[in-house]
C-alpha cells in the first residue's frame, strides 16, 4: 500500500492484471492508515495484533482469528492497537460473489488463515498459472462458507442518536444511567431507543455494551491487564467483564489472545448471529 494518501484517495495496489493481490505489512502500535479507497474488494486480516477499520457506516474491530471485508470504493481508515502483522488480499471486483457489498467482520478458520499466509508469500495470483488458479479457487471456496461475527459498531445518523453515540464512545468507563444521558443529548429515553433500533438494529444498552467490548479488545491487544481493561470499559468487577466477554466471544479474554489455543479455535468456529449491518453469509450461495 502506498505511504502517502490524501483523505479518500484511491490507493492502487500491485499488478492490475492479477485476479488476487496479496500484501504483508508490519505496523507499530498506534499507526493510522488515513482515509482511502481501493478499486478492489479487500480482506483485511491481522495474524498478530488488533486493527480497527472505520468507515462512514461504523467501526469494525479485527482481533486475531478475524478479518474485515471491505468492498471496493468504500472509504475507510485502519488504526493499529499494539504491534500489528497485517495480511491483506485484494480481490478483483465481484470475484467473491457470496460476500456482501458492505463491511463486516468474518471468522477466519485455520485453513483460511494458512491460505492467506500462503497467498501473501506469492504476492500476486493469476488464473493463467495453474497452481495459482487452484489456490484462488480454494480461497474463494473458503470465503463461500465464512460466517460473520458481532464485532461491529454501526454509527447512527440522527443527530440525537449520534450525540449519544459520541458521548458513550468518549466515556466508555462511565456508568451513568440512560435517563441522565437523555438529558445531556436532549431526547427522551423512548425516542433514543426507537432511533437506535431503527438505525443500528440494537438498543442503546446493547450498543453501549458493544462499544465497551471493542474498547476493551483494543486495550487488551496493547497489553493491558484484564483488571485494567474491565475498569476502563466501565465494569465494576473483572468477573462481570469476563462474564460479558465470554458471553459475547465464547471464551475468556486471556484465552482469546492465546495463539493456537483450544479456546481461541472454538471462538473462531463459533457461529455468530447476524445484524442489520453484518448480514449472515449463506452456505448455499453458489446454488442461488
Amino acid at each position: 500500500m502506498s505511504r502517502k494518501r490524501q483523505s479518500g484517495q484511491v490507493d492502487p495496489v500491485g499488478d492490475r492484471r492479477a485476479a488476487v493481490i496479496a500484501l504483508a505489512r508490519e505496523y507499530a502500535a498506534g499507526h493510522v492508515i488515513a482515509s482511502h479507497v481501493h478499486d478492489r474488494d479487500q480482506l483485511v486480516y491481522a495474524s498478530h495484533g488488533v486493527m480497527t477499520v472505520r468507515s462512514r457506516a461504523g467501526a469494525w474491530v479485527v482481533p486475531p482469528h478475524r478479518a474485515v471485508w471491505v468492498p471496493a470504493a468504500v472509504p475507510h481508515t485502519v488504526t493499529m492497537s499494539g504491534a500489528v502483522a497485517m495480511r491483506t488480499l485484494y480481490l478483483r471486483r465481484q470475484l467473491a460473489t457470496s460476500l456482501p457489498r458492505a463491511c463486516c467482520v468474518l471468522n477466519v478458520s485455520p485453513l483460511l488463515r494458512e491460505l492467506l499466509l500462503h497467498a501473501c508469500a506469492a504476492t500476486a495470483l493469476s488464473h493463467r498459472t495453474p497452481w495459482q488458479r487452484h489456490l484462488i479457487d480454494v480461497i474463494l471456496d473458503q470465503l463461500q462458507t465464512v460466517q460473520t461475527v458481532q464485532l461491529q459498531l454501526p454509527t447512527p445518523s440522527d443527530p440525537r442518536a449520534l450525540r449519544t453515540a459520541e458521548l458513550l464512545l468518549a466515556t466508555p468507563d462511565e456508568r451513568r444511567p440512560l435517563h441522565q444521558i437523555c438529558r445531556a443529548v436532549g431526547a427522551s429515553e423512548r425516542t433514543l431507543e426507537r432511533l437506535f433500533q431503527d438505525e443500528v438494529g440494537m438498543t442503546v444498552g446493547k450498543w453501549r455494551q458493544q462499544a465497551r467490548l471493542l474498547h476493551a479488545l483494543r486495550l487488551l491487544a496493547e497489553g493491558a491487564k484484564v483488571t485494567h481493561a474491565a475498569s476502563e470499559a466501565g465494569y465494576s468487577t473483572p468477573s462481570a467483564f469476563i462474564h460479558m466477554f465470554r458471553r459475547s466471544l465464547g471464551t475468556t479474554p486471556t484465552r482469546y489472545f492465546t495463539p493456537g489455543g483450544r479456546a481461541a479455535r472454538r471462538a473462531t468456529d463459533r457461529p455468530a448471529s447476524a445484524s442489520n449491518s453484518t448480514p449472515r453469509i449463506r452456505r448455499d450461495s453458489r446454488r442461488r
